[in-house]
């Protein structure tokens, strides 16, 4: 049974959201429907990790002394200056 249901988007994001499901041959009303039921399932909440992503799982070391968000945010204002 389909029961009607109503969102407050981004108008920008609805404007790509339609543009993507035109594209796609389909409606956004069905792309959202798969989203939500793709991600409402018991398989999508039990899905195994990828032994590939599990092996790279902490390779990566930070330095805890270094303040990462003030490196990236100096490097962003310097990017889009």
């Amino acid at each position: 049974m389909d029961t009607k249901l109503t969102l407050k988007l981004d108008a920008a994001i609805i404007k790509e959201a339609k543009l993507y499901a035109k594209n796609s041959n389909t409606s956004l009303s069905k792309l959202i429907e798969n989203y939500l039921s793709a991600i409402t399932t018991e398989s999508f909440k039990k899905r195994k990790i990828n032994p590939i992503v599990k092996s790279l799982t902490g390779i990566i070391t930070l330095d805890d002394k270094k303040d990462y968000r003030k490196s990236y945010t100096k490097y962003l204002v310097e990017k889009y200056k």
